[in-house]
């Protein structure tokens, strides 16, 4: 690596003020390199912002703050002190009108499953170690060979097939890989009936690191910071052309509520979607390079979120729900991540979560209608009367989920090759900017090194986040039973 310090007369552009966007600046501050941060958004933090409605705050799905690596977790506790809140975790699957932990105990799931159905998971088990199927191109093989068809059939397929939109059979390994940790249910029965005396690693299961008032509290304190370093944070700066030539952006150009704004630079990072991004250069690319970028695809998500009449609803602070007869796939207890985000502690704040595509028959629902359907269905559940819900809103957030199908790797492949050949100055990063499955400290870590890259540094941005293995891991005294899968299906 070569000695760091600040490029003389260099300066930053920096597309989206999600958490890849702002750690970029923060970083940049430190070496006192000039930059500002676009936004499309009137909000700060991308799919990590909070949403209030009413005193009530809700996530854009639930973040959960862990990390492994030392310096994204300073600066979640530089910039929150002791508004960063370490809370108890219960997360469970709503199957058959049962609940079971998640991420998956061997006891518990067996046990609840019953003695007919237990048997049938350990013959389905030994059959797939005895004949796994060889290649595994899919996630319903990569599952299957782990856990066996029958285990798959039942924790894994509805809800992830609900998360995405395809059959299991349509969705890469690698995202399994990534997603699903490395347990076996052996490993994990084993754990169960004859549990070891020594200290072992184990999967943090049981609380995580959360703001006070929500995600968005940790980047609308770090935009403020910047803000008031003279590090400017533009909202409503939506990207709609990026200029380059010789081999190198020259400049990006916003259309926002001050007509068309141009802002050039020495160095680019983008947070952007690859796919908008690549449609926004000008010149526009060679034939194959936009070709790919317009065939990758998105999950979109939207969050109908109901304020409800009764101060305990369950313990949880998410619930996967593996019904096939309703279309909620995960339902969020926001009062359970922190007391602070609901105004009144009589009452609480449920999010039903929904996985959809851009324009399909729930995204172009009216939002009344939606409102209905979210409380049928968590009556039809069985959680909450329908009496006791007393109001409600939605959310919606185009492009949550990169999706990984079939020929993803080799159009994010040709995208990348022409970037490092015709846009030199340019460093993508974060969850959208690289169409890679990020976890929100995978995200600030490739705006890190992107900002280190600029003051003289040579990270791979591109190898963060392609560990087979990601387990929240300590050591703790005695070892409990393992879990099956200590990562969500969807985050």
């Amino acid at each position: 690596m070569s000695e760091m310090g600040a490029p003389e007369k260099a300066s930053v552009v920096i597309i989206g003020a999600g958490p890849a966007g702002l750690t970029a600046a923060l970083e940049l501050s430190r070496y006192q390199v000039a930059a500002v941060v676009l936004e499309a958004d009137k909000q700060v933090g991308g799919i990590s912002r909070t949403v209030n409605y009413k005193g009530y705050l809700f996530d854009i799905g639930g973040h959960r703050f862990f990390t492994k690596w030392d310096d994204v977790n300073r600066i979640w506790q530089e910039t929150l002190g002791d508004k960063f809140l370490l809370r108890p975790r219960l997360s469970r699957i709503y199957y058959r009108k049962k609940f079971f932990l998640y991420p998956l105990v061997a006891k518990n799931a067996l046990f609840g499953l019953g003695l007919v159905e237990s048997v049938r998971i350990l013959l389905s088990y030994f059959r797939s170690a005895l004949f796994p199927t060889p290649k595994e191109d899919n996630l319903e093989e990569w599952v299957s060979n782990r856990f066996g068809k029958r285990l798959y059939q039942i924790f894994f397929k509805t809800y992830t097939e609900k998360v995405w939109g395809v059959p299991c059979t349509s969705i890469q390994a690698a995202w399994a890989a990534q997603r699903i940790r490395g347990l076996s249910l052996m490993s994990a029965v084993r754990n169960a009936l004859f549990p070891s005396k020594t200290p072992k690693a184990k999967t943090l299961i049981d609380r995580f690191h959360y703001p006070e008032r929500g995600p968005g509290q940790m980047w609308e304190t770090l935009a403020d910071k910047l803000s008031g370093q003279n590090y400017p944070i533009l909202m409503e700066r939506p990207v709609v052309r990026i200029r380059h030539e010789g081999g190198k952006v020259t400049s990006v150009v916003t259309r926002g509520p001050r007509g068309e704004e141009s802002f050039s630079g020495t160095h680019f990072i983008s947070s952007m979607p690859i796919r908008d991004l690549i449609n926004a250069l000008d010149p526009r690319p060679p034939e194959n390079v936009f070709r790919a970028a317009n065939d990758l695809r998105y999950r979109d998500f939207l969050i109908v979120s109901l304020v409800v009449n009764r101060q305990d609803v369950s313990p949880d602070n998410w619930i996967y729900v593996h019904e096939p007869g309703v279309k909620v796939g995960r339902i969020q207890n926001f009062k359970n991540w922190s007391p602070a985000m609901v105004p009144d502690t009589s009452k609480s704040c449920l999010g039903m979560e929904y996985f959809v595509f851009e324009n399909d028959e729930l995204w172009a629902s009216p939002d009344p209608k939606l409102i209905e359907m979210a409380r049928h269905e968590i009556a039809q559940l069985g959680l909450v009367r329908p009496e006791e819900i007393e109001d409600g809103t939605v959310v919606r957030m185009q492009k949550a989920y990169p999706m990984y199908d079939p020929g993803w790797t080799e159009r994010v492949e040709t995208i990348r090759a022409y970037a490092e050949a015709s846009l030199q100055n340019l460093q993508f990063v974060g969850r959208n900017g690289m169409h890679k499955y990020n976890n929100q400290d995978h995200s600030m870590m490739t705006a890190l090194c992107a900002a280190q890259n600029i003051c003289g540094a040579q990270h791979d941005l591109w190898a963060i986040n392609s560990e087979p293995d990601y387990h929240e891991e300590v050591k703790e005294e005695p070892a409990k039973e393992k879990a099956v899968g200590a990562e969500s299906l969807a985050t």
